[in-house]
């Protein structure tokens, strides 16, 4: 089998026209806004799971909830953080099991709700016809969800917090000084291992294609690895 990474043989310019094309024709643009509105929808029932877990854990009073909130305050308009804040409040205040349950099954049903359309999507892109039955197409977004949930949030958790992670274990274990300057050289390899392999779960499980090879990284995941690591380090910034 010819490596992916030859690129069928075109070349640069012919890749770009015919990816140019394709994007067209299979409304890349319009597929890629559905997917934003189901995971951003599944960030809600998210912040209950969160806020619930704070307030049976921690309590609502202390400063866990406000520092966690504080990093959306910098980045959201004030009034829509207000409203947040308030509804997230209450949630946490008033704590319980059955929240704690609908956040987290909420939150698992609406990002799977993004996993079945880039299944749709994959599926558009390879040209084929979904023929799984509904209830096994279904579970497999909910398996994917759920991996590449611990994936990516531990990814993200790298790249945005892990310098004072480091910090932090190194002064509660007395680790040295050594300690932070190693985990920030080991975290961008985690990182990217991470990625890579969410990336390879997707292209291999999500598709309706029962004949394909395990591939570990296509041209297509290196540069969705890339783009997603830019995002993530724009956020930070």
């Amino acid at each position: 089998m010819a490596s992916l990474w030859r690129l069928g043989g075109l070349s640069w310019r012919e890749l770009g026209k015919r990816v140019w094309s394709e994007i067209q024709t299979d409304e890349v643009f319009g597929r890629a806004a559905e997917l934003s509105y189901y995971f951003l929808l599944a960030l809600f029932p998210f912040l209950i799971f969160l806020t619930s877990v704070i307030g049976i854990v921690l309590g609502s009073g202390t400063g866990t909830r406000h520092a966690l909130f504080g990093y959306l305050a910098r980045v959201m308009p004030p009034s829509a953080f207000e409203l947040i804040d308030s509804t997230m409040l209450e949630v946490s205040a008033a704590s319980s099991g059955g929240k704690l349950s609908f956040g987290l099954l909420a939150a698992l049903w609406a990002a799977s709700n993004g996993l079945s359309a880039i299944t749709t999507s994959l599926n558009t892109a390879y040209d084929v016809k979904e023929s799984r039955p509904w209830w096994k197409q279904r579970l497999t977004a909910i398996a994917l969800t759920a991996v590449l949930s611990v994936l990516i949030i531990g990814a993200l958790i790298l790249i945005v917090a892990g310098g004072r992670i480091a910090e932090w274990l190194a002064q509660v274990y007395l680790l040295g000084p050594v300690f932070p300057v190693t985990w920030k050289i080991i975290q961008w390899p985690a990182v990217l291992a991470c990625m890579v392999l969410a990336f390879a779960l997707i292209y291999y499980f999500a598709p309706d294609i029962r004949e394909q090879k395990w591939t570990w990284l296509t041209p297509g995941a290196a540069i969705g690895v890339v783009l997603w690591l830019l995002v993530s380090l724009a956020f930070r910034v």
